[in-house]
């Protein structure tokens, strides 16, 4: 009888153990758009009312460079003093670590949006390299707004920013960097049927409203 218990609690152990690795896995929406798009500001209002976690590559890439005892500090600052990318593996094992000290804290923070990432073809095929199987890409939510928009937009910003890049040369060359590199993911993506895309010329609350429609319907 006890034999026939075990063999019971074998079976249902590896289906138990599924259910439970599939709701722990990261449910990630990566959020892109051109610069000035709103991208920053939206995922703010939805931390406010949803519970995502939002993560910016070049958020964490700047603090791991600050980091005290950092292993990779230096060289993302070599990297950034010379003008280069930063290694895609450096930037997702960061993503990575992130999302996995926020669900060891609170296993029911399993949703996140990840702002401006995948930046280009090498960003996604090193997204694909490292986490396949270890995350689910829900949907990519695509801030559309056409270019005059979102220049006028950053120089507005870069009266108070601060950010030195917030100036009509360098927002020139970013859109351009952004319509080369970033719109054929969020196009293969979209074949894919997993862009969820959002006119991001209006006002913040008429924006956040598509946006609030989107995840209500997405779950």
């Amino acid at each position: 009888m006890f034999g026939r218990l075990l063999a019971n609690v074998s079976q249902r152990a590896p289906s138990l153990l599924s259910r439970v690795l599939l709701t722990m896995k990261p449910q990630v929406v990566f959020v892109l758009g051109g610069p000035g798009a709103g991208k920053g500001t939206q995922c703010s209002k939805i931390v406010e009312n949803y519970n995502y976690t939002h993560l910016s590559a070049g958020d964490l890439l700047r603090a791991e460079r600050a980091r005290e005892g950092s292993d990779v500090g230096q060289l993302i600052a070599n990297y950034i003093k010379d003008g280069k990318i930063v290694p895609v593996e450096i930037t997702i094992g960061l993503l990575k670590k992130a999302m996995e000290e926020t669900m060891e804290k609170d296993e029911k923070m399993c949703s996140f949006l990840i702002d401006g990432f995948p930046r280009n073809e090498d960003n996604l095929a090193g997204w694909n390299r490292v986490m396949d199987g270890k995350a689910d890409v829900k949907f990519v939510l695509f801030f559309d707004c056409n270019n005059e928009i979102c220049i006028t937009r950053c120089l507005e910003r870069g009266r108070s920013s601060g950010r030195t890049d917030d100036n009509r040369e360098s927002l020139e060359k970013r859109i351009q960097t952004y319509q080369q590199s970033t719109r054929p993911i969020i196009d293969l993506y979209e074949t894919q049927g997993k862009v969820r895309t959002v006119d991001a010329s209006r006002s913040v609350d008429q924006v956040f409203a598509d946006v609030k429609a989107i995840l209500d319907k997405e779950g």
